[in-house]
């Protein structure tokens, strides 16, 4: 059988040498690369992402959408690491394990967005109690996400990693006025009319993700109770990319417990009056280029976990 061709546009970047390092590794594929003196070429890009089965795109959005609109050949299949197409109805939401029906218009969608990494907690953690009519979509809610400094790219970790600064060291909140471009895509995939709250903190850690939703008891509908919460997590997600656990260490939950690794935990604390809803996960993992990699694995037909770290 004739190997996959992969080209990943934008490779230079943090998500997208993640990808490479991940795909070079793999069997049955060929991966087109580019120069640093053509990386940038148009002509170039356009002419290898013709050529590609799979065209990662790792780009800022305006760029992406440039990307996608060089593309004429119909058989390339397309997956997004930016927030560009990530609301679009004809693309597909790169996050299988919400549901059958986003696994399968994954297996069969030519174009992928993958899912924003602070968007990823949110929605895995909204999603599900949504659909169980445990929440109504008219509930207002908040967030408070805490990320490494990695995800902020290149620049961000060299302000993090070659020139200390005090105010570096302490965490530090951000998207103040709350139109984190996040927003729309985990109001549009959870189906809520409201935009959470949102409070994103990064903290002077390399990886690693925490995402906490906070909900009342009086938001939850009918007679769901703390238990029945965790419940809906468990029979959600089993596994291998997305479980449930509520175990802790000593008491504390770490952003950095699944550092550099490609999975996620999904958790509930609390009482029956105040209930804490959390996803674990590595920012530039299940955040970003670990969910890319599994939705090629999923266009391939492969193991979901194939060449990832869990």
């Amino acid at each position: 059988m004739a190997k996959k061709k992969v080209f990943i546009d934008g490779k230079a970047g943090t998500t997208g040498l993640r990808i490479y390092e991940r795909l070079e590794a793999f069997d049955g594929i060929e991966l087109i690369t580019l120069s640093d003196e053509k990386r940038k070429d148009p002509a170039a890009r356009k002419e290898a992402l013709n050529s590609a089965d799979i065209a990662f795109l790792c780009l800022p959005d305006d760029a992406a959408r440039e990307s996608v609109s060089l593309i004429e050949n119909d058989n390339t299949v397309v997956i997004d690491t930016s927030t560009a197409h990530r609301t679009l109805d004809d693309w597909a939401y790169g996050f299988p394990e919400l549901s059958s029906a986003h696994r399968q218009k994954l297996r069969t969608s030519k174009r992928i967005a993958v899912p924003g990494c602070h968007a990823s907690g949110f929605i895995s953690l909204v999603y599900p109690l949504v659909e169980a009519g445990a929440l109504s979509g008219d509930e207002e809610l908040s967030c408070f996400s805490l990320t490494g400094y990695s995800g902020g790219g290149k620049k961000m970790i060299a302000d993090y990693e070659e020139e200390p600064d005090e105010l570096l060291g302490a965490p530090r909140q951000y998207a103040l006025a709350q139109s984190h471009k996040h927003l729309k895509e985990m109001v549009k995939i959870t189906g809520i009319k409201n935009a959470p709250a949102f409070c994103p903190v990064v903290g002077d850690f390399y990886s690693g993700m925490e995402v906490t939703v906070p909900i009342f008891r009086s938001q939850l509908k009918n007679d769901f109770t703390l238990e029945k919460i965790k419940e809906i997590y468990k029979e959600k997600y089993t596994g291998p990319l997305v479980t449930y656990s509520d175990e802790t260490e000593e008491g504390f939950i770490s952003a950095g417990i699944l550092s550099r690794k490609d999975s996620m935990i999904v958790s509930v604390y609390g009482n029956e009056e105040r209930i804490l809803l959390v996803a674990r996960y590595d920012n530039l993992g299940k955040g970003a280029s670990g969910a890319a990699v599994e939705c090629l694995n999923i266009v391939l037909g492969n193991e979901d976990t194939y060449g990832l770290e869990i």
